[in-house]
């Protein structure tokens, strides 16, 4: 492209933009001249306003803020208007007093292909769409029951992956001519691994009875691919988001990458839908989820078709791989660091378990101490530390401002888990304040709150406890070279570690008779 073009690329770009930042301030005066009392807000950059602010740990660019502002101010993304909340009160007073303001989604160009154009659950506005998918997914597929017909599945995966550990560390050993030995292991990996495979398994039943035994199947390393992809265009800091011109006009080039990774998403959920369609005569209780969301399209076609379907299993992969490895890497992370908890978390599954047998999911529920563990993890690195963004429906008053219907709502969990006001020493790893019921009445919402409540919470939790239980049970665990880990975090929708845990790890020689049969 020679100078001459570029240059025409750039004004058709600027012109709209200052076209809009004018008729917006013009909008603004108007209002100072009435009644209303808006929320404080940083100086902000011609046109652009506060998009100077997006990175990557946007999270904590906006916890400093909040520290200057107040726990309520307004941004204004270019395009966008933005409310910021970091305190529990003014969360509590979007997500339960002003639930309904509140509940629905900002509509981003960019992020329509892969939500299926608004009809996935996690993006489309509240109304009667949303209300019956809420219903299905927390009645049908998502349930403490159904929860509980997984955890042979989540049982299975989790002990596939012990087995692969432990042969890694016989290799070690085979290598060292010793009888046991230690290996250095990509934790984050073995993780994302564990995770894809048991929604791959409860979602379509991948796997079938003449690869049972196989580690993992080829359709959850094919979907693993297709996130690795498809996740850098649904960051919370992509500057197209906030100027949609940017992305129409693809000067990036994004829209043409995302629409292949889309096409290539859209295949191979289509490929597992027609895959559970010809076996819909399984028994009842033990259908996948694809087969129950089946079954209702029988029923009612208009209703589940297959795009909805598709896009159903699209939050329930996305929900529950990429948050739930991540929450168990930065716990694996935080012990380590920590070797008196970690012993402490061992000393408690060997008193409640003992080292005959592997822990199981109905172990889960009586280790304390390791919910403990997990609930402080939460707190520190909540998986989504702004949850995904919402926006008001209606006007309303946040802090005591007033707040314009359409405006995106960024609730700073993050923030609201470190506030001092409400945490002993919030930036530092205690388990112990969450025993005897000593964190009670204190805000924790690492899976949100209100009608946009994650429904994913219990299936979530179970998969956690069952896996950080069974590392810790089955492998004595230490840091590289006895180096403290990097605690560096990373940026994106999620909050994953900068830097990949690895770490080494031996079998425990009290259950190396339970781990030679795994």
């Amino acid at each position: 492209m020679d100078t001459t073009s570029v240059y025409v690329v750039i004004l058709t770009i600027a012109f709209p933009i200052l076209l809009h930042y004018l008729l917006s301030r013009a909008t603004g005066r108007d209002k100072g001249n009435g009644t209303q009392r808006l929320p404080p807000s940083p100086p902000a950059v011609p046109v652009l306003g506060h998009l100077h602010l997006v990175s990557k740990s946007f999270h904590r660019v906006l916890a400093r803020l909040a520290a200057r502002h107040g726990p309520v101010f307004s941004l204004r993304l270019g395009s966008r208007q933005a409310l910021v909340v970091s305190s529990p009160e003014s969360a509590r007073e979007c997500l339960t007093t002003h639930d309904v303001a509140f509940a629905n989604r900002p509509q981003f160009a960019s992020q329509k292909p892969v939500f299926f154009g608004g009809a996935a659950l996690s993006t489309s506005n509240y109304g009667p769409y949303f209300r019956n998918l809420r219903r299905v997914a927390a009645a049908q597929l998502l349930s403490s029951h159904r929860v509980g017909l997984m955890s042979p599945v989540i049982s299975a995966e989790v002990r596939a992956m012990a087995r692969r550990i432990n042969r890694a560390a016989a290799a070690a050993a085979a290598e060292e001519g010793a009888e046991l030995g230690a290996a250095r292991v990509q934790l984050k990996q073995r993780l994302f691994e564990l995770s894809v495979s048991v929604l791959m398994e409860t979602v379509a039943r991948t796997k079938t009875t003449s690869r049972a035994e196989a580690d993992m199947s080829p359709e959850a390393r094919e979907w693993m691919q297709i996130v690795d992809e498809i996740l850098p265009f649904i960051s919370s800091a992509n500057v197209w988001d906030y100027l949609p011109l940017l992305w129409w006009v693809d000067v990036f080039g994004a829209r043409r990458k995302l629409a292949a990774v889309v096409r290539k998403r859209d295949a191979f959920l289509q490929r597992l839908i027609d895959a559970e369609r010809t076996r819909l005569d399984a028994d009842g209780e033990k259908k996948s989820m694809i087969a129950v969301l089946l079954t209702l399209q029988q029923s009612e076609p208009e209703a589940y078709t297959d795009t909805t379907i598709m896009a159903l299993c699209d939050n329930l992969f996305g929900a529950g791989t990429e948050t739930t490895s991540t929450t168990t890497e930065w716990a694996m992370t935080l012990l380590l660091n920590h070797p008196e908890a970690l012993k402490k978390a061992k000393a408690e599954i060997d008193a409640v378990v003992g080292t005959s047998r592997l822990l199981t999911a109905d172990d889960v529920p009586r280790l304390a101490y390791l919910h403990c563990v997990i609930n402080e993890t939460m707190r520190l690195y909540p998986p989504v530390p702004l949850l995904l963004p919402h926006e008001s429906a209606a006007d309303c008053r946040v802090g005591g401002y007033d707040v314009p219907a359409g405006t995106m709502l960024l609730v700073n969990v993050y923030a609201i888990h470190r506030d001092p006001a409400v945490w002993d020493a919030p930036n530092e790893f205690v388990p112990e304040r969450f025993e005897d019921g000593k964190a009670e009445g204190k805000l924790l919402m690492p899976f949100g709150m209100g009608r946009r409540k994650c429904p994913g919470e219990t299936l979530a939790l179970r998969t956690v406890g069952l896996v950080l239980g069974t590392l810790i049970q089955c492998f004595d665990w230490d840091r590289v070279d006895g180096v403290e880990i990097d605690m560096a975090e990373g940026g994106g929708l999620t909050i994953p570690k900068a830097i990949p845990l690895e770490a080494v790890c031996k079998p425990r020689e009290a259950l190396r008779e339970v781990l030679r049969e795994l």
